[in-house]
């Protein structure tokens, strides 16, 4: 059995070697001359799966290592009796560790609290779940909108055009779908983004469509929007010079990009494709992800805020400012240059690892910033 996959998702020899023969290969050269030979193929989310790409091939299983599918034609895979397979939720905590992250810089640099905020968080599933108790954590009141698990579950559900202007920060965890009864594509445009608090933080970790973004930058530059903080962008890979300059962070998406959360992929799609082929999965990324590079922590938090010390624990796995500056290098290449350096970023982006597991000792204690690092799965040991 052949198997074709994207060179960049991690661990793809070691899980799915003994299934057959795995080619790897760079996302860009992943086409249909690739893929002819192929029983299963494996992507991540810069590969369209359609039939341009699968129509001359003997594919009969595709897996996307990435919790989103807008880049899978999912009908023309059914019409074809091609099984497919996610990895929904896979670096869920991934993407929460950059928002915590994100929201926790932007506000030493304002010399702002966080706690007593209203957070308004659009889509709650995997990511906007754990946003949801990241902001409890950090002492913010939620307003949630999601509008298919309140018709599923009914319950303490806000619409969209009311929870926009009731918001101090507005956080987007939507899928992008253009069409069906919940479409996200321009979800937040210029009309929408009118009705949001002219002091109010956007952040956009989801998908770039979702957000109109000239619509964002030109209310960014009349002052009708606070804060700007984007991973994802409409032009992806050419990502706009003006759309970076108008954020306060802004980061070439990678905020589901922890080595964790990749790897947790690979299991997904590794545990999927088995299933398909009725054998027992018998990888997993526990012993390939080895030991984090900080196991514990001991802080003497004299003298220093709840959110300083959170954010002191957390850059020691992960630095949100670094891929902001890196992202601000690839803005100012000339056009035609910035597409490949975004990707080429993207493919070489150093191992970043999570901090579940992570245990802190603080003196003298503090509950409320222990608080939002167990919210992060780090473990709290009182030193008193």
């Amino acid at each position: 059995m052949r198997i074709v996959a994207d060179r960049n998702i991690p661990f793809v020899q070691e899980a799915f070697g003994p299934l057959g023969e795995v080619v790897t290969v760079s996302a860009p050269a992943l086409d249909a001359a690739a893929v002819q030979d192929a029983d299963l193929v494996l992507v991540r989310s810069t590969v369209k799966v359609d039939a341009a790409l699968l129509s001359g091939s003997r594919a009969r299983f595709v897996a996307t290592a990435t919790i989103g599918t807008d880049h899978l034609d999912t009908a023309w895979l059914a019409e074809r009796g091609i099984a497919w397979a996610s990895a929904p939720g896979s670096n869920a905590d991934s993407v929460a560790q950059w928002w915590a992250g994100a929201l926790l810089t932007l506000a030493e640099r304002r010399r702002t609290g966080l706690r007593g905020a209203t957070i308004g968080i659009v889509g709650v599933g995997n990511v906007g779940s754990r946003v949801e108790r990241l902001a409890a954590a950090f002492g913010c009141r939620v307003l949630r909108c999601d509008p298919p698990r309140a018709r599923a579950e009914g319950g303490d559900f806000v619409a969209l055009d009311d929870l926009l202007p009731a918001c101090d920060v507005v956080t987007l965890h939507v899928p992008l779908a253009r069409g069906g009864s919940d479409p996200t594509f321009r979800l937040l445009d210029a009309a929408r983004l009118e009705r949001l608090r002219p002091s109010a933080t956007l952040v956009n970790c989801s998908r770039g469509a979702v957000l109109h973004e000239a619509a964002a930058v030109k209310a960014r530059a009349a002052g009708h929007l606070g804060a700007l903080l984007l991973d994802v962008f409409e032009g992806e890979p050419e990502v706009a010079p003006a759309t970076v300059a108008a954020c306060d962070l802004a980061t070439p998406h990678i905020a589901g990009h922890s080595l964790d959360g990749k790897a947790n992929g690979t299991r997904m799609i590794h545990e999927a494709a088995c299933r398909f082929l009725g054998v027992a999965p018998k990888w997993s990324p526990r012993t390939a992800l080895g030991p984090k590079p900080t196991r514990s922590v001991a802080l003497d938090t004299r003298g220093l805020d709840d959110e300083t010390v959170a954010l002191s624990v957390l850059r020691r796995f992960y630095r949100v400012e670094e891929d902001d500056a890196a992202l601000r290098r690839i803005a100012r290449l000339p056009d035609g240059k910035r597409g490949k350096a975004f990707g080429e970023y993207r493919a070489s982006y150093p191992p970043r690892r999570e901090l579940h597991g992570l245990r802190v000792q603080m003196a003298p204690a503090r509950p409320f910033a222990g608080a939002m690092l167990e919210a992060l799965g780090a473990v709290i040991e009182d030193r008193g």
